[in-house]
């Protein structure tokens, strides 16, 4: 039996989909862009493995599938403080700051002129070896001819839990001093098994509890079987600041920059293609 758990978005265990269809497109539902999960041999292949079961859990290892109806954005609506009725509201991705970039700031905008900003980061769990083989293995199952050379590796996959917390708490430290200086928000979106692992793994004395006027959030989201597919339902949120984000690590936070020059940076980029669109099932 493989360990994908779902392939360019389709829940692996439901046999009415189709699998093969999704391999040639190679197109993430999340994104709607091809997938950028390549095979290194070949750039061309995508990998397409949105999650994994590891120990009885689905694992997810793309930080895209996160975006599942940009519920993630809606959960963090309410750390826009500044954002009024008629405001609109934009999904800027990539924002340099000091520190490195964030993956996205949802920013509150009145006649395209910035209001609020929060930024948000996305953590998925990196896995160590290669998916590959299980995937190979999944689309055996379903069917579709694959090369017997790629059922002929032993080689398999693990999660780098140490690794994918270290880096990411590193670069939430170097981030947190420059959101709590301009006092806005940065908040954090992982799975639940990833956030145990970091409550076990690193010292949170000063994260618990959850307080408006913190700078840094951490949302933890359950990811579970439903109407045979897997979802995200938000499961658990607390915040600290930057001495609690550089408490985890025994360091000390020191990155800052001006709102102005914030602001500045986010203006250009607010056009339609970035205007965040909210659906609604009626």
């Amino acid at each position: 039996m493989n360990k994908i758990s779902e392939f360019f978005g389709l829940n692996c265990e439901d046999m009415t989909q189709n699998f093969e269809k999704a391999m040639k497109n190679q197109i993430c539902p999340y994104t709607g862009r091809i997938c950028i999960k390549m095979r290194k041999s070949d750039p061309n292949v995508k990998i397409g493995t949105c999650s994994v079961k590891y120990q009885n859990q689905d694992i997810i290892i793309c930080p895209f599938r996160l975006l599942e109806y940009n519920q993630i954005f809606i959960d963090c609506l309410h750390l826009l403080t500044m954002h009024e009725p008629g405001n609109e509201l934009y999904l800027v991705p990539e924002v340099q700051i000091p520190g490195g970039y964030v993956d996205y700031f949802l920013v509150s905008v009145r006649e395209k002129k910035v209001k609020d900003f929060i930024g948000i980061e996305l953590q998925a769990i990196d896995t160590t070896g290669t998916v590959w083989l299980e995937r190979q293995k999944f689309l055996k199952e379903c069917g579709i001819e694959i090369g017997s050379e790629d059922l002929q590796s032993k080689k398999t996959f693990g999660m780098n839990w140490k690794m994918t917390l270290k880096t990411i708490l590193i670069q939430m430290h170097h981030k947190s001093e420059t959101f709590e200086n301009l006092h806005k928000h940065l908040v954090l979106i992982i799975q639940k098994p990833l956030y145990e692992h970091m409550k076990s793994d690193f010292n949170f004395d000063k994260v618990e509890g959850v307080r408006l006027g913190d700078p840094v959030h951490i949302h933890s989201y359950n990811f579970i079987k439903a109407k045979n597919k897997l979802n995200l339902s938000l499961d658990l949120r607390v915040s600290t600041d930057s001495v609690g984000i550089a408490n985890c690590l025994g360091l000390n936070a020191e990155s800052k920059v001006e709102l102005q020059d914030l602001i500045k940076t986010l203006e250009p980029k607010l056009i339609d293609a970035n205007r965040l669109q909210i659906s609604v099932n009626i």
